[in-house]
């Protein structure tokens, strides 16, 4: 094994994905579940986030190939779904109306925006992509891609489940506030994704 690999795949991972990024986030849009609730989309989303990572690492260059998609394309087409994801967070259009029952079904939030586009992001998705890109025809390289995943993702939940005790301390007012600051990070992550494609595309320098 090379554990310089892991060590770097690990770092890659653990920003793209960002942990600790979704703590806010899981805050925001849980706000009116139970605890019970709050820890049922908890794991809900780590699975779908796996399920998601697993299948692009698996199979994200034959589908994109199979459909003619480029990966620029596919990075510029998660961008704009992360930034529209981010509007909602930072005009407060959250999952907290008590007049909208049906957005409060965990089994959806955790779907989304949990899964989709918060911890299996456009940029985690690009990256499970990129990271099998070089040991596609080495099935163990593509294992131990995953099981490193797997263990940021690990990580993500733990953070998760530990959200309840942070959100009594924060308070409706800190959750709200932190949906709205994550927000803007999201949304200038968003277009940093689109930039950055667009200049690979067009044989731009690096933004």
């Amino acid at each position: 094994m090379n554990w310089s690999e892991r060590i770097q795949e690990f770092v890659t991972l653990w920003v793209v994905i960002d942990p600790l990024g979704t703590l806010p986030v899981f805050l925001a849009v849980t706000a009116g579940l139970s605890a019970a609730d709050r820890t049922k989309a908890a794991v809900l989303s780590t699975l779908v986030s796996f399920g998601v990572l697993v299948f692009f690492a698996m199979a994200g260059h034959w589908l994109l190939r199979s459909m003619d998609v480029s990966i620029e394309s596919f990075q510029i087409a998660g961008g704009i779904v992360l930034f529209l994801f981010a509007l909602t967070m930072i005009h407060g259009k959250s999952h907290t109306d008590p007049h909208a029952p049906a957005e409060l079904n965990p089994i959806e939030i955790a779907i989304y925006p949990l899964a989709i586009p918060s911890i299996a992001s456009p940029g985690a998705m690009l990256a499970a992509v990129v990271l099998t890109d070089t040991a596609r025809h080495d099935f163990s390289e593509r294992i131990m891609t995953i099981a490193t995943f797997s263990l940021v993702l690990g990580m993500t939940l733990l953070i998760m489940l530990a959200a309840g005790r942070l959100g009594q301390l924060i308070g409706r007012g800190g959750a709200s506030i932190i949906s709205r600051v994550m927000g803007m990070i999201l949304a200038a992550l968003a277009v940093d994704l689109i930039l950055s494609a667009a200049s690979q595309w067009l044989h731009l320098p690096p933004i």
